[in-house]
């Protein structure tokens, strides 16, 4: 039901030491939603991401999901209860290949114990076969074939965010949160990723939380969209909202910059 909250922020503020890195922040999302956080350098957007994810524990506040409080949760526990991430920067095993790098994805699903994984037989055996066979269509989904053997510290950059993609998509969340998925990407490389994310929605009925400087995309593909600036939530709203928004406005260009265009 697109009208169901998934995932509820209420009045969460994070501090680091006397700056205010978080102030008073709530919204919902909506289960199948595309939802965009966005605002300027410093705004608060990936420490956000931070407190979902468990990476960041805010002072105040209640982040609830499946009926939990994520604010008090381990955040290896929130990874299994299906929100998964990427990130800003690329954090990948460099050394492994793509396929090592999605089946490490898959870590929080293995129960088999080193003893059964020395014989690899059995259980162990079984489990192997399954998880292949989840990555396999992953790397189809994503057509990453051409790469699957290639070891991802040789990968240019923007295959190299594919693969973290599909990273997140091995831990079959609940909720993906893109943290700049598009950050440093060419115009075709931006296009595929654009791609993917609306097949994720429309096909998979993912519930995406997406983080993203570039405005066209942000305004092309969101259903719903937070601003923060300076820690603040200053709109909320539909993308036809926001863009009219004169406080969005005026944080994008400036107060002087926005008067002048008026």
């Amino acid at each position: 039901m697109m009208n169901e909250t998934i995932l509820k922020v209420a009045k969460v503020s994070l501090n680091f030491g006397g700056v205010k890195a978080l102030n008073d922040i709530s919204f919902e999302v909506k289960k199948g939603e595309l939802f965009a956080i966005i605002g300027p350098n410093g705004a608060g957007k990936t420490s956000l991401l931070n407190c979902i994810s468990g990476f960041y524990r805010p002072q105040k506040g209640s982040i609830i999901f499946d009926g939990k409080d994520l604010t008090k949760v381990a955040g290896h526990r929130i990874a299994e209860m299906g929100i998964a991430r990427t990130f800003q920067n690329i954090a990948l095993y460099t050394g492994l290949t793509t396929i090592e790098n999605l089946l490490a994805g898959r870590h929080i699903f293995f129960k088999t114990n080193p003893v059964e994984a020395s014989i690899f037989y059995g259980r162990t055996l079984r489990e192997e076969v399954h998880h292949r066979k989840l990555v396999e269509e992953i790397i189809d989904f994503l057509e990453m074939e051409h790469i699957r053997n290639e070891p991802v510290g040789m990968l240019p950059y923007g295959l190299r965010k594919r693969v973290e993609l599909g990273r997140a998509l091995a831990l079959e969340p609940k909720i993906l949160l893109l943290d700049e998925p598009m950050a440093g990407m060419n115009l075709e490389e931006k296009k595929d990723m654009v791609r993917f994310v609306l097949a994720l929605m429309n096909l998979r009925h993912f519930t995406t939380i997406l983080v993203e400087h570039d405005m066209e995309v942000v305004m092309q593909i969101a259903q719903r969209i937070v601003v923060l600036d300076f820690g603040e939530l200053i709109a909320e709203g539909y993308p036809d909202e926001i863009k009219r928004n004169p406080r969005v406005i005026s944080a994008y260009l400036g107060k002087e910059q926005s008067a002048a265009s008026k």
